[in-house]
């Protein structure tokens, strides 16, 4: 693959988990039955949004913003578990949720990270 292959790539799973999050949040919620307690994943997208937008859309700097956000997604479902916010629904769902967004995002910037020429040390 090409580096602007990878880079399409990333962009579209960075899309397309987004708008999974935004659709899920909408539907039926992450953290118990929705509410107030999912518009942290919001305030993790708009901060991966800011700091995409920081980095010019740049390879390398939307790697390191969707590693961010990849985080950013798993710490609020760690957070709303450990805190109480996700009654009403099972930790196990929020953590597996959170997880799941996390790896979709962290996916995309492993492609970002591809996209930008970054390998590993002995890689080929």
């Amino acid at each position: 693959m090409t580096k602007s292959s990878y880079y399409r790539a990333a962009f579209a799973v960075a899309l397309g988990a987004a708008l999974f999050l935004l659709l899920g949040i909408g539907a039926l919620g992450v953290i118990g039955d929705g509410g107030r307690p999912d518009l942290l994943y919001l305030v993790v997208v708009a901060v991966g949004v800011v700091l995409a937008l920081a980095s010019r859309l740049r390879p390398a700097g939307m790697a390191l913003a969707l590693a961010a956000t990849a985080l950013g997604t798993l710490l609020v479902g760690i957070v709303a578990v450990a805190t109480g916010l996700h009654e009403g629904g099972s930790a196990l769902d929020v953590i597996m949720l959170s997880t799941m967004y996390a790896a979709l995002f962290g996916a995309s910037a492993w492609l970002f990270r591809r996209a930008a020429g970054g390998t590993r040390a002995g890689a080929a």
